[in-house]
């Protein structure tokens, strides 16, 4: 049996939202055991009161921060340090990086040289450069879950999903499947899904969570811009492009 992958979590808790750390752990809970949890920030400002709540539920770590000067972030400055310091000092497998402010990005990038994985974490604000420099980038967004609506108060209810049409018109997304599909056809003309998605993985920095699908394989369906057929007992897809 394969032993789960380690991973460090670290949450820059001045720009990241503690509502989606549930979704957050769900998420890294696929890909391996979150063996190292901390939070950064000045515990004595009110903004991180809604953070505190979450520690002792979640086993994170509090790491004090003081705003020695300001103006300056002293919270980027730690988490850095220690990304550094847990690189050469634990045999990690991934990190974690929660966080929208792209000062982050040198640091993926660094992790990334030393061939770790480098999942991102943070909101639809994040700017495009910490986004591409990580394996993975997921907005927090979606990985909020709403609150229940009482069918009684006929509340309306939150559907993150994209459409067919919204996902068609992505130029970007349906560029990135149809070439990933052509770069893992197998000669009979069919790609294993689990190729094309290791091949988007170490391409771009992508998730079907951002559109509103759990699942790489609900995605593709969504679409509709491929034939579908399961092989081996209806446990593995393979995908063929609805042009060929």
């Amino acid at each position: 049996m394969e032993k789960d992958k380690k991973i460090a979590l670290l949450i820059d808790c001045d720009n990241a939202s503690y509502q989606a750390i549930d979704g957050v752990f769900n998420e890294l809970a696929k890909y391996g055991a979150t063996n190292i949890r901390r939070a950064y920030g000045n515990w004595k400002a009110r903004n991180l009161k809604g953070w505190e709540e979450q520690l002792h539920p979640y086993a994170i770590q509090p790491i004090q921060q003081f705003a020695y000067t300001q103006g300056k972030n002293a919270t980027d400055a730690a988490m850095m340090i220690d990304a550094m310091d847990l690189l050469y000092t634990q045999q990690l497998d991934a990190f974690a990086l929660m966080t929208s402010d792209s000062d982050f990005t040198p640091l993926a990038m660094r992790l990334l040289t030393n061939g770790l994985k480098v999942y991102g974490f943070g909101e639809k604000k994040t700017p495009p450069p910490f986004v591409n420099a990580c394996s993975q980038f997921i907005y927090t967004e979606n990985l909020i879950q709403p609150p229940e609506t009482d069918e009684k108060t006929n509340g309306p209810t939150l559907d993150l999903k994209k459409s067919r049409n919204e996902l068609r018109s992505d130029t970007a997304l349906v560029k990135l499947l149809r070439n990933a599909t052509e770069q893992t056809v197998d000669e009979d003309g069919w790609a294993n899904l689990g190729r094309v998605g290791q091949y988007i993985s170490n391409n771009a920095s992508f998730s079907p969570i951002n559109y509103g699908y759990k699942k790489m394989s609900d995605l593709i369906i969504a679409s509709g811009l491929f034939q579908v057929e399961m092989r081996r007992n209806n446990s593995v897809m393979y995908i063929k492009d609805n042009r060929k």
